[in-house]
């Protein structure tokens, strides 16, 4: 209970300190409405040709984009915490072995708590406006309201397996000690496999199905359709078990690796 009881501290004081940056927030979503209309105008100018061509409908696909940046503060890989990076490269860790809380979860929790409170910030500004965008452009209710429950269900599994994959690129930086390397391969594999870029039903039908079972793809790719109606009745329930099942491979391999890279480490100085 008591470390339950850190780990909740911690979670509130990184909570209220990310919740501060208010100015920071409005560019944010200045930003990310000029990037969801430059997206939706993409892809408008390809269905003015074809509309059937596509393996989602357009209002499903615009639906897809404007959540992709409501929540791009819970799924994007690039925004490591500087703290974390800085006591890994400094020698700073010896002080986070100190505390009466375990490293992992002390990572964890600061992670998820920051991009919680920096999506709070943005995400509610983004999909008032976004819903009163008159069609194509604006963002359509979900199906019913099983889909809708169904999206937040996917939508907490995929904030938890981001928070835990984020974690997994500090860890894997305490082991090889070359934070920008790992930092660009798994940026530039998470951009491309999570669904960012390009929903993953536009890629050819054999490379999106195995695209799908990936990590990155319990991110994104599932709450995300799960909403749009492209993901339904069993395929959405089997996204949401991949959900679970990520979430606790990442987890358990994070702790692993984490073991493995302290019982090494040697902190100079003195």
């Amino acid at each position: 209970m008591k470390a339950l009881a850190a780990y909740g501290s911690l979670f509130r004081i990184r909570f209220n300190s990310g919740i501060q940056y208010r100015a920071a927030a409005l560019g944010g979503v200045a930003t990310q409405f000029a990037w969801g209309f430059l997206n939706i105008l993409l892809y408008m100018t390809f269905y003015r040709e074809n509309p059937e061509a596509f393996p989602m409908s357009l209002a499903s696909v615009v639906s897809y984009m404007w959540l992709r940046q409501a929540f791009l503060m819970l799924f994007e890989t690039w925004r490591t915490e500087p703290q974390i990076m800085a006591a890994i490269q400094d020698g700073g860790v010896a002080y986070e072995l100190a505390r009466p809380m375990g490293i992992y979860g002390a990572w964890y929790t600061r992670i998820l708590s920051s991009r919680i409170s920096g999506m709070l910030l943005r995400a509610w500004p983004l999909l008032l406006v976004a819903f009163c965008l008159p069609a194509p452009w604006g963002m359509t209710l979900p199906v019913s309201l099983s889909a809708f429950g169904l999206f937040l269900l996917s939508l907490v599994l995929g904030t938890l397996c981001a928070a835990a994959l984020v974690t997994l690129i500090h860890v894997l930086t305490l082991v090889t000690m070359q934070p920008q390397g790992v930092r660009m391969a798994f940026n530039s594999l998470a951009e491309l496999l999570s669904g960012a870029l390009i929903p993953l039903p536009f890629f050819p039908p054999v490379i999106a199905r195995v695209l799908a079972l990936t990590p990155f793809a319990t991110t994104i790719n599932a709450p995300l359709r799960i909403y749009s109606g492209d993901l339904a009745g069993a395929a959405a329930g089997q996204a949401i078990g991949l959900q679970a099942f990520w979430l606790v491979v990442m987890l358990a391999l994070g702790h692993l690796l984490l073991r493995r890279a302290l019982r090494r480490t040697v902190i100079q100085g003195g």
